[in-house]
């Protein structure tokens, strides 16, 4: 499995390392086809911040949630019904990443704030494997004012709104914006993305930045 690993600046998050989530055996299964027809969906340059407003058409912020663990992730969308399982750090510092041959399901950081908690909550999961798509295939297609869900331990919901889809390379990852701290319930979801290649597999990660907008 490819993972590059910088270290976050955050006072929340600042044991994350920035992750890549690839496949196994250098994406095996996106090399069958040379002509890219496999190739996951990337975010277009209309669903990234724009700087001005990033507030998904005025939803405004629900209050926060206390702590509870979460245990299923859900984006209509996109068609994402998966569980979660704990994620922790790698001995190199990074965090860690969902089992690759368990493609329908993500993780969440075991030791970050859990969804709907004040602060950025982080959500990771597989663009693929050597089988085909995995849970997280089609994170690059999401919108703004798109609607993730996140069923709690407490028995409720967190439901959040997206707020901008972007592309990084790895080199260019930007771990403050992404794991720095929060004054309101955040949210990312990260998977591999940014093109391809034979010899270093996915070249940087498709990020996902939503923030509490409601419960149920």
């Amino acid at each position: 499995m490819c993972r590059r690993f910088r270290r976050a600046g955050s006072p929340v998050n600042a044991v994350i390392a920035a992750v890549t989530v690839c496949a196994l055996c250098s994406g095996l299964w996106l090399l069958r086809d040379g002509a890219g027809r496999n190739a996951p969906p990337q975010p277009s340059a209309a669903q990234a911040h724009t700087g001005v407003d990033d507030h998904s058409g005025g939803r405004a912020a629900a209050p926060a949630l206390p702590p509870s663990p979460p245990d299923r992730v859900r984006i209509p969308a996109i068609g994402v019904n998966a569980p979660l399982t704990g994620l922790g750090l790698t001995r190199n510092g990074g965090l860690d990443v969902p089992p690759a041959d368990r493609k329908n399901l993500a993780g969440w950081y075991e030791a970050g704030v859990t969804p709907g908690e004040t602060g950025t909550a982080i959500i990771a999961g597989h663009v693929d494997n050597t089988e085909g798509p995995a849970v997280f295939y089609s994170l690059g297609a999401l919108r703004k004012g798109s609607t993730i869900e996140v069923d709690r331990r407490d028995g409720g919901a967190a439901v959040f709104t997206v707020d901008a889809v972007e592309v990084y390379d790895a080199k260019d990852f930007p771990d403050a914006q992404v794991y720095g701290a929060a004054t309101r319930p955040e949210l990312r979801v990260i998977t591999c993305g940014g093109g391809y290649s034979r010899t270093t597999g996915y070249r940087g990660n498709v990020v996902v930045y939503a923030h509490l907008t409601g419960r149920r």
